[in-house]
């Protein structure tokens, strides 16, 4: 594995989006976007469950925003047209895509975060939550094997760079075994993680799998699974967005929403109150389907994207050297602990964090720096696998720049 990947972070967005227009319409158009911005790999949720774990019927799924207005100025969630889509054969035709453009994909799962969120019906969440939490690892082990029998079947499985068997698995429902979230759950989830793993590589020992985790958990390494064959992790360093998140209380529901200072520092003109913008109530079960809690889609939604990058700008020289820093110690851990396994190192997503659809903050002046220094600081530590940004991928504006997509590729690559 000494050929470097250069990611593009296509999540569940290749089937959600490919109505008229949108970025998914035409998959080779995409991945020759893709290849003229410097990219050979993409990083998707190959829905595995919903294909081959939980017996619905996937051939015409009926895929729609979160109904109405709501998220259509928030990332990943702005799906402007209801589609129809057969789920299997969606799936081969983004592999034959990769196998004519000489792509490699990195299949993983966000079933347990948001991907059954964007299904017009509940039948994917249900079918999901379904499955005991304890077996959730295996349960995806076993479906994420079917899928490869089936790219094998077709003569695709050499396209598979490796298997991930979810997405930033201590914050989603694959959690719910340990009862907790976040840092406190990396080493309940791990007995899991390694069952799942053993389980997958058992039936497909020449696929790399692991599992990867939301930033990178320093002091808790030792929870990690100790068999996974790639290290994944997905350094957001948040810092002065942290401060935004933390002031307005956005991800914390038991604090009152600053309101009136939202309307004053954040919001756009005729904003409506938090309480009063909510998806049609047909589709409220969406939003226990989906990771994003609901005062922070409102206030993505709502945002004044000038506003939010003024705020994040005059605040970012009190958290420029702490950022840095904290993406330095980051890298170099995520690399140590790699290194003392013997196992390739990827960053599947990152740099700063979570940004309204319309901010400009990682792609301005000081976000590009930041993209910039961790790319460069992913070749220095030999990582196998990196990314410009979470948001260079053909669903988000920053897919329009296309000289620091290929300047940052063609360095690391080089």
């Amino acid at each position: 594995m000494t050929d470097r990947l250069a990611i593009t972070l296509w999540d569940f967005t290749w089937y959600t989006r490919t109505g008229p227009g949108e970025p998914f319409e035409d998959l080779d158009a995409a991945f020759r976007q893709a290849a003229e911005r410097g990219y050979n790999t993409i990083r998707v949720c190959a829905m595995p469950l919903l294909l081959f774990g939980t017996g619905l019927d996937a051939s015409a799924l009926r895929l729609s925003g979160l109904g109405g207005d709501y998220g259509q100025r928030t990332r990943w969630y702005d799906v402007r047209h209801t589609t129809t889509v057969d789920g299997r054969a969606q799936l081969l035709a983004l592999f034959r895509g990769a196998a004519r453009h000489d792509f490699k994909v990195i299949v993983s799962s966000w079933e347990y975060q948001q991907s059954p969120s964007f299904l017009t019906d509940d039948s994917w969440q249900r079918a999901v939550t379904a499955i005991p939490p304890a077996d959730r690892a295996d349960a995806l082990a076993d479906a994420l094997a079917a899928l490869v029998d089936l790219l094998e079947a077709e003569g695709l499985d050499d396209r598979v760079a490796f298997v991930e068997l979810h997405n930033e698995v201590q914050i989603g429902r694959l959690a719910d075994v340990t009862g907790t979230r976040g840092e406190a759950a990396i080493h309940g989830l791990q007995p899991y993680l390694e069952g799942g793993i053993d389980r997958f590589r058992a039936r497909h020992p020449q696929v790399p799998v692991t599992a990867n985790f939301a930033r990178v958990p320093v002091g808790h390494m030792r929870g990690l699974p100790r068999n996974a064959g790639v290290a994944v992790f997905h350094p957001y360093v948040y810092g002065v967005l942290e401060q935004l998140v933390d002031e307005f209380a956005l991800r914390d529901d038991a604090r009152p929403y600053p309101q009136e200072r939202a309307y004053a520092e954040l919001l756009r003109d005729g904003a409506p109150a938090l309480d009063d913008w909510r998806p049609p109530s047909t589709d409220r079960w969406r939003l226990d389907a989906t990771a994003v809690r609901h005062r922070e889609m409102y206030t993505h939604d709502w945002c004044d994207p000038v506003k939010w990058d003024r705020w994040l700008y005059d605040r970012y020289g009190e958290h420029r050297r702490a950022m840095r820093s904290t993406l330095d110690t980051w890298i170099d851990v995520a690399a140590d602990w790699a290194a003392e396994r013997s196992v390739p190192l990827v960053f599947g997503e990152g740099w700063v964090g979570y940004t309204p659809l319309y901010g400009t903050f990682e792609e301005g002046p000081v976000g590009a720096e930041i993209c910039a220094h961790a790319v460069q600081r992913s070749a220095e530590v030999g990582a196998w696998g990196t990314l410009v940004c979470s948001n260079a991928a053909p669903h988000h504006p920053m897919w329009e720049d296309l000289e620091l997509q290929r300047r940052l590729n063609g360095g690391f690559l080089k």
